[in-house]
């Protein structure tokens, strides 16, 4: 299974955001990591390093390694339209992500081990893939024995309303994706054209 298990604070520090936690500690210590902290003098970095960071961003957000990343990639690339505005669409049509924005859970990698663990069904049926790619009109919910377990209930935080490509009712524990979202409506920091950029070399 495709996942982190380093540590978040790092990773968000080398980045400058909070793009694997709540970032409270970057108000601590918001240095990249590495010897002498701020006393280091770091090197204005180039094209391909640039292009290389927004690529790591990107895979550490959405919880990716680089093989399925790649895989994302190549399948927005055969779409119409533009791609990198392709590949935040498939970044956030993956069910543990469509979770996470349905406020089921805090994190994406809570929503990945409500997922892993077959708390969540798809249109009735059982799916412990975090990777399946939710198609509009697909019905997202808890099951049954999951709805009544307060510890899965007790991290519901409800749908945020600027997330308008998913429905979510807490009363019927179940929601829908609607859409794929728009770039604009996506409010992750990732310059996805430097991505494409990146594997056109």
């Amino acid at each position: 299974m495709a996942r982190y298990t380093g540590p978040k604070t790092k990773i968000s520090r080398i980045f400058g955001e909070p793009i694997t936690g709540n970032g409270k500690w970057l108000t601590k210590n918001s240095n990249p990591p590495g010897q002498h902290g701020a006393q280091r003098k770091r090197k204005t970095l180039g094209e391909y390093a640039l292009q290389l960071k927004e690529k790591q961003k990107a895979k550490y957000t959405y919880g990716l390694l680089e093989k399925q990343f790649r895989k994302t990639f190549d399948e927005a690339s055969r779409k119409k339209g533009v791609t990198g505005e392709n590949l935040i669409k498939l970044l956030e049509a993956r069910l543990d992500n469509t979770v996470f924005r349905m406020g089921i859970s805090i994190s994406r990698q809570g929503a990945r081990q409500l997922v892993s663990h077959k708390h969540i069904t798809v249109n009735g049926d059982v799916m412990n893939i975090p990777s399946y790619s939710c198609k509009p009109g697909d019905v997202i919910s808890l099951k049954n024995k999951s709805a009544a377990n307060t510890s899965i209930t007790g991290n519901l935080r409800g749908k945020n309303p600027k997330f308008s490509w998913v429905d979510w009712s807490e009363s019927e524990m179940k929601g829908t994706f609607i859409t794929y979202p728009e770039r604009e409506s996506v409010p992750e920091n990732i310059k996805e054209q430097l991505i494409v950029e990146l594997y056109s070399k």
